[in-house]
């Protein structure tokens, strides 16, 4: 009875967060998609766009119509929402095995390319001042899968989630756009088949692999089923085994990273913020 009661309490105090995230989703979705070309390529503007866009102007920051409580109390909520896309993911790679096994291992190694981009991020996000948040931030590119695993082991509310979180966010924002710009401005350069482009669109995340297939579909039209199929599985297979890469590689090696380089980048930081803050009383 005390948990039907806590879940009532909570309810009247979160209400206004799913009554307006319905009315949002609504909205955006009434919006649609819509193209804009660019140079030799191309941009696609998906309805998350437009979602994310509303949301942050009703945040605290701007118009101030969701206050930093709701602000927090709606953070766990996005593993909630991308529970059923999880479990799609699942579903989908059960069903496509044979599918997969056809394309070859190309699929399995191009997981090896996001592990590397942690020796990249992970420093200039601690040359920006992030703390543990690096870890969340640096050791994929952060979708559904990364948001589930990170808060199975630091967390919901931890400085790793937030790192993950604010990828995810602005990947749904920016990485849209600029997945299906890259893929056209690639496609562009006559140097990659079809084939390898629409394997290279399966990112791990459904909404920027959509956007970069249906760029490569709009430019191949003799090939867009192929390019679509590709997509799909390779997007498929890097949601499968990106979860296993970052458990045992990713994160470890994130981890490795941060426990060197932070107290080198972040002593030399705050050594550089002391020298800042003496300048400026001596000036005063």
């Amino acid at each position: 009875m005390k948990r039907y009661s806590s879940l009532s309490e909570r309810f009247k105090k979160e209400y206004k967060i799913y009554i307006v995230a319905f009315l949002i989703l609504l909205l955006a979705d009434s919006i649609g998609s819509f193209v804009i070309p660019l140079g030799p390529g191309m941009v696609y503007i998906f309805p998350i766009f437009y979602g994310i866009i509303i949301g942050l102007i009703l945040g605290p920051d701007i118009l101030g119509f969701f206050k930093k409580e709701e602000v927090k109390a709606a953070s766990p909520l996005v593993l909630v929402a991308i529970a059923p896309f999880i479990v799609k993911l699942g579903i989908l790679g059960g069903g496509n095995i044979p599918k997969l096994l056809e394309v070859g291992p190309a699929l399995l190694l191009q997981e090896l390319g996001n592990i590397a981009t942690v020796f990249i991020a992970l420093p200039l996000a601690l040359l920006l001042g992030l703390k543990r948040e690096a870890v969340g931030a640096a050791h994929s590119i952060d979708r559904e899968t990364n948001l589930g695993l990170i808060s199975n082991l630091y967390g919901p509310s931890s400085p790793e989630m937030r790192g993950t979180l604010s990828v995810y966010i602005i990947g749904g924002l920016i990485g849209t756009i600029y997945m299906g710009f890259l893929a056209t401005l690639l496609a562009s350069t006559g140097l990659f088949h079809p084939y390898a482009l629409g394997m290279a669109s399966g990112v791990g995340s459904g909404i920027m692999m959509a956007s970069a297939t249906a760029s490569l579909a709009h430019m191949y039209p003799s090939f867009a089923e192929e390019i679509l199929m590709l997509g799909g599985a390779s997007d498929m297979l890097t949601g499968l085994t990106g979860i296993y890469a970052a458990l045992f590689i990713a994160l470890p090696l994130a981890n490795k990273l941060y426990s060197i380089l932070e107290p080198k980048i972040g002593r030399a930081r705050k050594s550089k913020t002391q020298i800042a803050d003496n300048e400026e009383r001596e000036i005063v």
